[in-house]
């Protein structure tokens, strides 16, 4: 494994601080960068709430969140007992920016060291936030703000966000995080593509048959109820994670790794990509939402029923074909689906490439089995598996099967790696915005989804019923079986 490479002192404040995502991703990814001796003597970690809570109280609350979110050998007395001494606490109400004297007293003399904000709030705080640190003068040259996602629910959203963060920061001290970039199977994406000579000169409609992307979710909405049932799944998902992984996938070799080369790369895919109206809805898209099931053997509750019993037609489940209208990608399909209570936890990006054009084995000419296809694991088991045809060995007949060559970086590298979290806060600290997304990507994708919610809206699209533990509604597997293609897994 690559070593750690020490930051520069920092001051860390987090806004929702006492927040489900602040204890469950963000203290225990910094309490993990502490304990690999990333963070130096001085730094300090400051988290922002509405609630009156004592110091020690705090202190308990993030003790407890650490030893229900790491495994039971990654918590330590001691590695506590050192992370501890970062943390504090100040009550204050983010809409008052009167009421900030604590946060202002706490960061008073240490305008040197690098400042991050870090917005674990609602989106619609965002720009009230920015103002207000503008205002109580918390600004300066070493200043970075992370927006967590979503940016907005929609293109107009977006835009007003971006325009008031935008008139207090710098475009490069804005950095809107989207935790699927920094996966270590995310990043390899690149790496495998553009730093081996195997893949990218097959990367194309002339080898590639079609491609689809999976993030598939085992559990239900839980305590997100109410936020979700105004969200739903293309836009809680779709807009960001899925987007990013398409884009990573299907963009052009960038002239280097520096991330305005990487991420204007990302931008020709989104403006390559085919909208998807009112006319397009019912054959490319799907929309789903499950109903009472089992995980695991398990019984669950509907989706209504985890709303209270009240009435929804949001989505829980959605499934699209697209398609990029470039050079590189004419007329393949690219078969996106994501969705709540399915069967397993499963991530993954499937590169099916064409069959052999001449098989001189007679039993594989009618069989899926006879074409090569790189799968890109993104969990539970980061990975990536490139399946072959071979002679299956032995004295009889000359008979074929399929195997893989299977990279699990567990196993492989054989040492526990940051998670994103880590990675990304990190690389927010030292300044590097090659692992965010940048205002024209998120405006143009908003703007994109936008279209798919206009046309169901003017096509009437119903929400199909499927039940929980399955892979989603029926009329997802005949999105791709009109085609001759299945889902993997199916």
């Amino acid at each position: 494994m690559a070593g750690f490479t020490p930051v520069d002192v920092f001051d860390l404040v987090i806004f929702g601080g006492a927040g489900d995502l602040a204890l469950r991703k963000l203290l225990p990814a910094l309490y993990h960068r502490d304990g690999d001796c990333q963070l130096p003597d001085g730094c300090r970690i400051i988290s922002l709430g509405r609630r009156d809570i004592a110091a020690d109280a705090f202190q308990g609350m993030v003790r407890e969140a650490l030893k229900s979110n790491l495994d039971a050998d990654e918590y330590t007395e001691d590695a506590w007992a050192c992370y501890s001494k970062r943390l504090q606490y100040i009550s204050t109400n983010a809409l008052e920016p009167s009421n900030w004297q604590g946060l202002t007293a706490a960061l008073q003399g240490h305008e040197d060291r690098i400042r991050v904000f870090y917005l674990a709030t609602a989106p619609g705080l965002f720009g009230a936030i920015a103002t207000g640190l503008s205002e109580n003068g918390l600004i300066n040259d070493n200043v970075r703000i992370v927006l967590e996602k979503p940016v907005g629910h929609d293109h107009a959203s977006a835009l007003e966000i971006n325009d008031r963060v935008g008139e207090c920061f710098s475009e490069n001290s804005i950095f809107r995080i989207d935790h699927y970039l920094g996966k270590e199977t995310v990043q390899n994406l690149l790496a495998l593509r553009f730093a081996n000579s195997l893949f990218e000169p097959l990367w194309n409609r002339g080898n590639i048959d079609h491609v689809q992307i999976t993030v598939a979710e085992d559990l239900g909405v839980g305590g997100r109820s109410e936020f979700y049932d105004q969200v739903g799944a293309l836009r809680d998902m779709v807009q960001n994670h899925m987007m990013q992984l398409l884009c990573l996938t299907a963009m052009e070799p960038p002239s280097s790794r520096d991330h305005n080369a990487v991420r204007d790369e990302k931008m020709k895919v989104l403006r390559a990509l085919k909208p998807i109206g009112a006319a397009e809805v019912k054959r490319n898209s799907v929309r789903g939402q499950y109903q009472a099931g089992a995980i695991d053997g398990q019984a669950v509750d509907g989706y209504l029923d985890e709303l209270g019993g009240k009435e929804s037609l949001n989505e829980t489940f959605v499934a699209l074909k697209l398609e990029i209208d470039n050079w590189r990608w004419s007329n393949v399909p690219f078969y996106l689906r994501t969705g709540k209570r399915l069967k397993q936890k499963y991530s993954e990006i499937v590169i099916q490439f064409q069959r052999v054009p001449h098989s001189i084995f007679p039993e594989l000419i009618d069989t899926g089995s006879a074409a090569n296809r790189l799968s890109i694991r993104l969990q539970p088991d980061e990975g990536v598996k490139l399946s072959l045809m071979s002679k299956d060995p032995g004295p009889g007949g000359f008979e074929l099967r399929p195997v893989s060559l299977d990279l699990s970086f567990e196993d492989t590298f054989g040492a526990r790696y940051p998670d994103a979290y880590e990675r990304l806060l990190v690389e927010v600290i030292r300044g590097d915005p090659a692992l965010f997304m940048r205002r024209d990507e998120v405006e143009f994708a908003w703007g994109w989804i936008d279209g798919i919610i206009a046309g169901w809206q003017q096509a009437q699209q119903p929400v199909e019923g499927y039940v929980a533990g399955t892979w989603g509604p029926t009329a997802s597997s005949l999105l791709l079986d009109r085609d001759g293609r299945s889902w993997f897994p199916s």
